[in-house]
């Protein structure tokens, strides 16, 4: 113990040598790091709402969804529903709804969920799941979308071009012959450096950015949809017979054919098959509503305060469903399960709701248009989560949990610039192994787990809230939302766990299962937090600052 004790006092000495070299000049330690976090009110209701709409990556999803097809049992892909999909799956988010609505109206700061988890369970607890669970979880998440950006310009530009070997070479996983993963990992970090930087330099503008992105990501899946709604059945099967196919009646590749050669499951419904679909959705969209209470000491306006959950969550529910149910109008239930299931569509055509959209819009324009939309709304995902992220490290350096320079404000930009440096250099480093060692944007899914631990303790700290400081006829509304809100996260981590080679990897590296390697760094990640805050608490307490004293109190604004 002596020895675990001394060691610990070394890290503290190491976390000292990076904390903010200007401490309070008075003699009286104060509990947070400084009165006020520095950052000012600059949010809008729209650009709030548009952080959450991105957090929710309706668009990213929607071109993922092949990807994932493909990776799942054929039975089960073949009688899923994806539209009752999202309307199971947005059904059980209710709850998590009506939780960030309530803890945001009451605990409107910085770094949200951080801030209420790290009050309610205690400092060191609270805030080592949310280092695990969505500090350094986000990074993942960013390196998955900044692949699923390369292969959205991939799918795009091979749809116009279908013999370029360079799109091609993007457009698929390095698994895949012609796949190359030096210009993935190159094109994907360009991206996320060139938004790191505008968000340094041009930190206002980041989130107008993030707003702009999003409004035309909106206009183009909506535009998708009715292309879909338009185009029928008979739109379908032309974009099928006379492009894909060639207007060869002998391909395999002919939408007749496609119908045919799906299995006799694909005509039944299963709903047992649906809800086995309920993760790929928790990866991209229902739960992730954190984004815009993430900031809130910056969101000017109680009415955004208040309604931006609520808005973001119905409007990207109504996305969500809408695509999905337009696809299987337009295409039919068998022939759009099976398409989305078959490698060749997949891989060589890259099928899914964007390109499908994209076919039968019979417009060149159009098509432009739509494939542009699917780009940006992956650029937006990357933009908000490069904000949100630096927030919780901000929270978290302003309560000492993490080094104090981490809450570092640049005099001249107004951004936590080092906090997006290290944003940079962790997800860069991500993106390669994920390119790489990996082969598939997919390996990075078995992180998402950490979030889901995370949404389930946030679940709890509703419940703890409530029934400790909760006050008004909202408690038992608060207190009931936040136990079905633990109930649904269990059960999703139930099923992560359940189907690791789906909602994770199936490649093997070094001997190792590929999913193996994302458990061990969520699980690291959570012993991470529990050695910084050790060693804070060790060095803070020879500088007279009890860092516990942060967690009971609610920080400034």
């Amino acid at each position: 113990m002596l020895e675990l004790a001394q060691n610990i006092d070394i890290l503290g000495n190491l976390c000292g040598v990076l904390n903010f070299m200007g401490q309070p000049t008075s003699r009286t330690p104060v509990v947070f790091l400084r009165e006020s976090t520095g950052l000012v009110k600059s949010v809008s209701l729209l650009d709030s709402i548009s952080l959450n709409i991105s957090n929710m990556s309706a668009g990213a999803a929607l071109g993922i969804i092949g990807l994932t097809m493909i990776s799942i049992p054929a039975t089960t892909a073949a009688s899923t529903n994806l539209a009752l999909a999202s309307v199971i799956a947005f059904v059980l988010s209710i709850p998590q709804i009506i939780v960030y609505t309530m803890m945001t109206r009451r605990m409107p700061r910085t770094g949200g969920d951080y801030v209420w988890i790290s009050r309610n369970l205690g400092g060191m607890f609270g805030s080592s799941i949310s280092f695990m669970g969505y500090t350094l979880e986000t990074l993942a998440y960013l390196a998955l979308i900044s692949l699923s950006a390369v292969f959205a310009i991939g799918s795009v530009g091979l749809f116009f071009n279908p013999t370029s070997s360079t799109f091609f070479g993007l457009a698929v996983p390095s698994t895949v012959p012609g796949a190359t993963p030096v210009l993935q990992f190159a094109l994907g970090s360009l991206i996320f450096a060139i938004l790191i930087a505008i968000n340094i330099f041009r930190p206002k503008f980041g989130y107008k950015l993030v707003s702009g992105l999003i409004v035309v990501g909106v206009v183009g899946l909506i535009l998708a949809i009715f292309t879909l709604l338009a185009a029928g059945k008979t739109g379908v099967e032309n974009y099928m017979n006379n492009v894909i196919a060639g207007g060869n009646a002998s391909s395999p590749l002919t939408y007749n054919n496609i119908v045919s050669q799906a299995s006799a499951n694909a005509r039944t419904f299963s709903l047992s098959a649906t809800i086995f679909m309920l993760p790929f959705f928790a990866i991209f969209v229902y739960p992730w509503l954190n984004a815009a209470p993430a900031v809130a000491s910056e969101i000017k306006g109680k009415n955004a305060v208040k309604w931006n959950v609520p808005v973001s969550a119905t409007v990207v529910f109504a996305l969500v469903t809408g695509a999905f149910a337009a696809m299987y109008y337009a295409g039919g239930f068998t022939f759009i399960n099976a398409a989305l299931a078959n490698s060749t569509l997949v891989f060589d055509y890259s099928f899914n709701f964007w390109t499908l959209a994209m076919g039968v819009a019979n417009n060149t324009a159009i098509a432009w248009f739509l494939g542009i939309s699917w780009i940006l709304w992956n650029v937006a995902v990357l933009a908000y989560g490069i904000i949100v992220f630096s927030r919780y490290l901000f929270a978290q350096a302003f309560d000492r949990f993490l080094p104090t320079r981490l809450a570092t404000i640049s005099q001249k930009f107004g951004s936590p610039y080092i906090a997006h440096v290290i944003d940079l250099v962790i997800t860069v480093a991500l993106i390669g192994a994920a390119a790489y060692l990996y082969g598939s944007l997919q390996a990075l899914f078995a992180a998402v787990i950490a979030s889901m631990i995370y949404f389930f303790f946030v679940g709890i700290t509703a419940v703890v809230y409530a029934n400790g400081k909760g006050r008004g006829p909202g408690r038992l509304t608060l207190s009931i939302s936040g136990a079905l809100m633990a109930a649904v996260f269990l059960f999703l981590i139930s099923q992560f766990l359940s189907n690791p080679t789906i909602w994770g990897t199936p490649v093997v590296a070094f001997g190792v299962q590929g999913y193996v390697f994302a458990y061990l760094y969520v699980a690291g990640s959570f012993i991470a937090g529990l050695i910084i805050y050790a060693a804070s608490m060790s060095y803070h307490r020879r500088k007279g600052i009890d860092i516990t004293l942060a967690y009971k109190e609610i920080p400034p604004e």
